[in-house]
């Protein structure tokens, strides 16, 4: 069976016996010691310092925080005085330590688990919001013992947005649903990428090949969609490949007067997606790991004010 196959089955069960929402609940809180920005800049202004998801050097945990998201937005659908469902909204690299052979989901997982038990009549469901350049690296050595006490820490946010949520009558006219097909500037390095692959280990084609599917995507003419779920006062934003926290921020500010949450890692072919200033600083997420050029940011921040201001 697949994972397709298994979630399509689950819809249609759903779908069969729906439950209804009377409410939606907003809220959000500030996460603390758990989120840092990966890119450390020197003296030059370049991007020469990489603070990775498990950072071992105390001097590179030592750095600021730089800038982050320290929210956690929770969006949660009620039926009158009874939670449904929740779903909350984090920018990180959600990993502690990594690259173990077993699948798991790591420090945010545990954290969703810990309010799952808290309000267990709701389901929680957990996204990543724009944290391409954002890792818990400053208060993570990578130590094992690590991923527990990070869990606990995002739980403790996610629970002071749950004690933070304002409820409000929701009603059919307040859901709406917009989409934008975006055409992404693609890098040099993605479009000769297959002159390169059969010189390569799994590793590297594991790590490279979507950007190349996304180029000859595009030349079909099939573009990723950006997608705007409104929710009342919500507004939850979708973005593709792993979108710096910038992204995120500039959403909010768009509409302030709105409550706007926002998930990354829709469609993963672009690889990382930084501002354009970045691209002038280097580092790992604006070399090969990018699929786009800094031409992108322009595109894809046209496209986020539309979908909000619709």
């Amino acid at each position: 069976r697949t994972l397709l196959g298994v979630l399509d089955t689950a819809v249609r069960t759903a779908m069969k016996h729906p439950i209804p929402v009377s409410h939606i609940g907003l809220g959000s809180a500030e996460v603390h010691q758990v989120a840092s920005n990966r890119r450390i800049l020197d003296a030059n202004g370049k991007a020469t310092i990489t603070r990775y998801s498990g950072t071992a050097d105390p001097e590179i945990r030592a750095y600021p925080e730089g800038l982050i998201d320290p929210e956690v937005s929770l969006i949660s659908f009620w039926n009158e005085d009874k939670p449904v469902a929740v779903l909350s909204y984090y920018a990180v690299h959600p990993q502690s330590y990594y690259r173990t052979g077993t699948a798991n989901p790591d420090f945010p997982g545990i954290a969703r688990f810990l309010r799952q038990l808290e309000v267990p009549d709701a389901l929680h469901i957990h996204f990543n919001g724009a944290g391409g350049d954002i890792t818990a690296g400053k208060y993570n050595d990578g130590s094992k013992e690590n991923r527990g006490v990070l869990a606990n820490r995002l739980a403790a946010g996610m629970k002071e947005a749950w004690d933070n949520t304002e409820k409000h009558r929701f009603l059919p006219a307040d859901i709406g649903w917009l989409t934008e097909p975006i055409e992404l500037p693609i890098s040099p390095y993605a479009i000769q990428l297959e002159n390169e692959l059969a010189k390569h280990d799994a590793i590297y084609l594991a790590n490279n090949v979507y950007k190349l599917v996304l180029y000859k995507r595009q030349i079909q003419g099939k573009y990723i969609q950006l997608s705007c779920l409104k929710l009342g006062k919500a507004r939850i934003l979708h973005l593709p490949g792993e979108p710096f926290v910038a992204f995120q921020l500039a959403a909010k500010k768009m509409r302030p007067d709105l409550f706007v949450a926002l998930a990354g890692y829709g469609d993963y072919a672009p690889g990382y997606i930084a501002p354009a200033k970045a691209y002038d600083e280097g580092g790992y997420e604006t070399g090969p790991a990018s699929g786009v050029t800094a031409d992108a940011e322009g595109k894809i921040l046209t496209v986020m004010e539309k979908l909000l201001n619709e």
